[in-house]
């Protein structure tokens, strides 16, 4: 089955949950003449994507109040045109981190065609986002203790876990940059976020332009630790020549 069948199907898939309100996977599977794994590979997909809501044995569609809130928020237009372009950085056989988030979890679809992957993640979401990709790229988890407000596994467990690795490219998101110091953040745990800096070669900050010039208390990574942040291009002439000035890659991605 090739990439573009298996989006032939889902959006069709869409289209009828969205027609008939609910859909089973046993029918689907009939439908389409495939399994029911794949058929739950695809409602879970889906659902990640925002798009309608797994039930037991099938899926429904999303309640009109939230299509209408989701087709209003520019908000994901800008972690889209964000995550797409830290998924370019990426190329097949790399070994990544994706740290949780709003922001990167958004990268996951876009690795739909990288081969060979190895993806560690301390986010459960990001993690069933990863498994339901066809090309099943390599999952590796930290473990660690939850952290409800990251809603991450965070803590010694998991930067023991990190440093038994090495990886080509961390990316990660943070709650505001401090153009004199970078990135900060409302959680207070950060140790896990600079083991995985450590832990990579090239560390790939993504962050919406509203958010640089954020000052918030805890500094989470300093300049001399960031590679690359990616923004929107909204971000003003200033603050991109006081970042380029840190000697950090500014890369601002075009919003549809």
């Amino acid at each position: 089955m090739t990439k573009r069948n298996t989006q032939q199907r889902r959006h069709t898939i869409l289209a009828m949950v969205n027609e008939q309100g609910e859909v089973s996977v046993e029918a689907l599977a009939s439908e389409f003449a495939t399994s029911e794994v794949t058929i739950r590979k695809d409602l879970t997909a889906l659902e990640k994507s925002g798009l309608l809501l797994r039930r037991y044995g099938g899926a429904v569609a999303l309640p009109q109040e939230i299509v209408a809130k989701g087709n209003d928020e520019r908000d994901t237009l800008r972690k889209v045109a964000i995550a797409k372009a830290a998924a370019a950085l990426i190329k097949d056989h790399h070994r990544i981190i994706i740290d949780s988030g709003r922001t990167t979890a958004a990268m996951i679809p876009e690795l739909a065609q990288k081969r060979g992957l190895v993806v560690m993640t301390n986010a459960i979401n990001i993690a069933n986002r990863l498994l339901a990709l066809e090309n099943e790229p390599t999952l590796l988890m930290t473990g660690g203790t939850w952290d409800p407000h990251s809603e991450s596994f965070q803590g010694q467990v998991a930067e023991q876990v990190l440093r038994s690795y090495d990886f080509d490219t961390l990316f990660i998101g943070a709650d505001g940059i401090d153009v004199a110091r970078g990135t900060t953040t409302f959680n207070e745990l950060v140790g896990l976020s600079q083991v995985m800096a450590e832990a990579a070669r090239d560390v790939v900050v993504l962050v919406e332009s509203e958010k640089i010039g954020r000052r918030i208390p805890n500094l989470e990574l300093p300049w001399d630790q960031v590679t690359t942040l990616i923004t929107d291009n909204n971000l003003a002439a200033d603050l991109r020549q006081a970042i380029e000035a840190r000697g950090v890659q500014l890369i601002c991605a075009e919003v549809e």
